[in-house]
């Protein structure tokens, strides 16, 4: 059995798709502001593709770019100013900081309102609490992967490796939420095989490639890997063992092609319903 490839480009094509009305029917174009600091590569070309994308859109996009060496008291200043424009709905702070910059310090600053990542603790509280809110991009778009996989999730074993406040917690909480019994994992778990064994579901987010085998993979299993690893040779791993993983699965998620763009459309996402929310009640 080789498994089903879940395209992660195709569905964000859809979604964005569907986003196009939505921004259409607003009396401005939704504004997004990202902001980077330094020049790590890989950073710029995540915060080159969301431009991209977000131009496609019609979304009215702005980057912001401070050195390497700017500091926190530099960069906070830029997320207040953002706060209080009017034509940005949604922000964004490219993660990884550099080191000397406090990252929690950042996030806590943006407005919960216009936290286009989902990351803030007001959403992530409304998250955990199973509210309406601004849904953290990366766990949103698998739970949109999990979906189109045409598994049923109710009453199914998953495995969250991996437990940052980025991906593994509020992927554990979604899962939760659409009935699944969760086992989150981490660097202290015992015996990672055996509980990824026995398990539906798999998303791996730990940032170890090829950490977990194709024998480790319950057969029929549907398996989503958020990791994105650059290998001696430059080429990309997941943190699943792709070519063992697939000849196990139901259903698996390519790296790159799979959890990537549905990241990005979950961000368009965010921003629409930011500015959709703030309008709304402008127009009140």
């Amino acid at each position: 059995m080789t498994a089903r490839s879940l395209n992660g480009r195709a569905l964000a094509r859809q979604r964005n798709q569907a986003l196009k009305s939505r921004i259409a029917a607003l009396p401005r174009p939704p504004g997004l502001a990202v902001v980077l600091v330094g020049e790590d590569p890989a950073s710029q070309i995540y915060v080159r593709r969301k431009g991209v994308v977000a131009g496609r859109l019609g979304i009215a996009h702005q980057q912001i770019d401070l050195p390497a060496d700017a500091t926190q008291e530099a960069l906070l200043a830029v997320i207040d100013r953002l706060n209080d424009d009017t034509s940005v709905d949604g922000i964004l702070v490219q993660l990884p900081l550099p080191r000397h910059l406090d990252a929690t310090v950042v996030m806590d600053r943006i407005d919960p309102a216009k936290d286009a990542d989902g990351l803030h603790p007001t959403n992530t509280g409304l998250l955990v609490q199973g509210r309406a809110g601004l849904i953290a991009c990366t766990p949103h778009g698998c739970m949109h992967l999990l979906r189109e996989s045409g598994e049923e999730l109710s009453g199914r074993d998953a495995v969250v490796i991996g437990r940052s406040n980025i991906v593994g917690r509020p992927m554990a909480a979604l899962l939760e939420q659409a009935n699944c019994t969760v086992t989150l994992c981490h660097s202290r778990t015992r015996d990672l095989e055996s509980i990824v064994r026995r398990s539906d579901v798999v998303v791996a987010a730990v940032g170890r490639p090829n950490l977990i085998r194709g024998e480790w993979i319950k057969p029929g299993a549907v398996v989503i890997d958020v990791g994105m690893n650059r290998l001696e040779d430059g080429s990309l791993a997941g943190d699943v063992f792709f070519d063992e993983a697939r000849e196990v699965a139901g259903a698996i998620t390519p790296v790159p092609g799979g959890v990537g763009p549905m990241t990005i459309a979950m961000l368009m996402e965010n921003t629409v319903r930011a500015a959709e929310a703030r309008l709304g009640r402008d127009a009140m």
